[in-house]
């Protein structure tokens, strides 16, 4: 969800960050698979336990249903989409509009109905799971206008659903918007910038919002990503996923950096929290610190009930400098690598396309907005979820779930390896020299693996490197400036 921010982009950047834009460039790690089959390694298929999911930013209905053999066979869990509902039309066709809804009908500018019902059913013919993107919290911020399918709509009066009474008036503030996040009552009962505040309180309008849930439900939907949670109220929330027809998953967007009055544990008893701290610790330890201070990296909430990740819409435009993104590259690969080895929490990945102006929309069709079908390397779409070191990763962290760390070594500053158990193991470099003839002891059988960082298992060998782990569990390998290795039991050469 769009919402104000501090603007922290700091003119600083540490010597490593400069050579992983500027110098180095691009390589295997983080070369685009954009054309092409997706391996087809071994374990990372539905035998295996999935949980990450790819947030495939702005895709619309048919693009999604088209990558969703791909996705399957990486080993990805599921899709998060962004918001189905009729939204408001905003000259440009700004990213953002889709965070306002004006009706509850399956109609955007991504596809309508009968779209959306066809891409679930073709994702769940190869076994993904399908996440929309609810925005529960509020209407449209605009003083009136025709949404995308055509309803006509006003800032408190929206035909047939909401009327005046069924928002919130808070009375607290000039204009009734949110002026300070240090108070309860203006966040969760005052406008975040000017969207019609629903008031969630109310039983007819916890029971319109279940409807809507409800619908893409019996759509096929497999559970929901919640926008904006942080400004209702945990009972509110409770009382409206209790109002669903069967308990689909759900996770919800509740930003919590410590701080102020509202705590993503507030929310846990209904469904699983977004750490945002995550991804901002990560951008911070591989850009200025020590890569070796990630040895306990974990959320404000039990790992059970955490999703994580690196950046997504809103944080890759507002989040500030700490925050990695695709536009720096080499450390973007490197932190998805780490946080898909990782075993705290559940990983989202990142998939999104080029901007200059943040509020920059999708590549469109026409002057109203209509998305373009995505083509992976073009066109703007940047497919960051199909990069080999992040589609290695994906069947990696399948492969060692449920493992915890092990044979942990660093050099005391950024270069670190650990083993994931029996299962794997996963060497990141972030200095600017390179490890050379270092050997490292795993637990994993003896045999020859894929580097998959590097390449992939297909038809049964390594199209990169391989590594050689011998009867008593040690491996060597050179590991380069800004990269990483990594090897699992599922990605096994012949």
């Amino acid at each position: 969800m769009r919402r104000p921010q501090p603007r922290r982009y700091a003119a600083r950047r540490g010597a490593v960050a400069v050579l992983a834009v500027a110098v180095l460039g691009c390589s295997t790690l983080v070369a685009a698979c954009t054309t092409g089959p997706a391996p087809s390694e071994a374990k990372a298929s539905a035998d295996l336990p999935r949980d990450t999911i790819v947030n495939l930013f702005q895709w619309n209905w048919a693009s999604v249903a088209a990558e969703c053999p791909r996705l399957a066979k990486v080993g990805y869990a599921g899709v998060q989409l962004s918001p189905a509902q009729e939204h408001a039309q905003v000259a440009n066709n700004p990213w953002w509009v889709d965070y306002q809804p004006v009706s509850y009908q399956i109609s955007s500018r991504r596809g309508d109905r009968a779209m959306f019902a066809a891409m679930v059913t073709a994702c769940h013919a190869v076994g993904v799971k399908i996440y929309a993107d609810a925005v529960i919290n509020h209407m449209a911020g605009g003083d009136s206008g025709v949404g995308w399918a055509g309803s006509a709509w006003s800032h408190y009066d929206y035909p047939g659903i909401y009327q005046s009474q069924d928002f919130h008036h808070c009375g607290l503030t000039e204009g009734d918007d949110v002026r300070d996040y240090q108070n309860r009552a203006q966040v969760q009962t005052c406008e975040l910038v000017n969207l019609a505040d629903l008031a969630t309180g109310s039983d007819y309008v916890r029971g319109r919002i279940a409807a809507y849930l409800d619908d893409l439900i019996a759509l096929g939907v497999d559970g929901f990503r919640v926008d904006a949670v942080k400004h209702v109220s945990a009972e509110d929330v409770g009382a409206i996923m209790g109002r669903l027809s069967k308990p689909v998953e759900r996770y919800y967007e509740v930003i919590d950096k410590g701080g102020e009055p509202i705590s993503m544990n507030e929310y846990t008893g209904s469904g699983k929290v977004l750490v945002f701290s995550y991804g901002d610790e990560i951008g911070s330890a591989l850009q200025w610190g020590r890569i070796a201070s990630l040895r306990n990296l974990a959320g404000g909430v039990n790992g059970t009930v955490a999703r994580v990740f690196l950046d997504n819409h809103d944080t890759q435009r507002h989040g500030g400098a700490q925050v990695l993104t695709f536009k720096q590259p080499r450390l973007y690969a490197l932190a998805n690598v780490f946080m898909l080895a990782w075993p705290y929490g559940e990983p989202t990945v990142m998939s999104s396309y080029e901007f200059t102006n943040p509020d920059a929309g999708p590549p469109e069709t026409d002057p109203r907005g209509t998305t373009k079908a995505t083509t992976c390397g073009s066109d703007g779409w940047v497919c960051e979820h199909r990069w080999q070191s992040i589609e290695g990763m994906v069947g990696f962290h399948n492969v060692v779930k449920g493992t915890g760390v092990d044979l942990w070594w660093d050099d005391g500053a950024n270069a670190v390896a650990f083993a994931r158990g029996d299962r794997g193991f996963v060497v990141v470099n972030n200095s600017t020299t390179p490890l050379t003839g270092r050997s490292f002891q795993t637990r994993m059988p003896p045999g020859s693996y894929c580097d998959v960082v590097h390449g992939a298992l297909v038809d049964g060998r390594c199209t990169g490197p391989t590594l050689t782990v011998t009867a008593d569990g040690w491996f060597t390998a050179d590991v380069g400036t800004l990269d990483a290795v990594a090897i699992h039991t599922g990605a096994t050469a012949r």
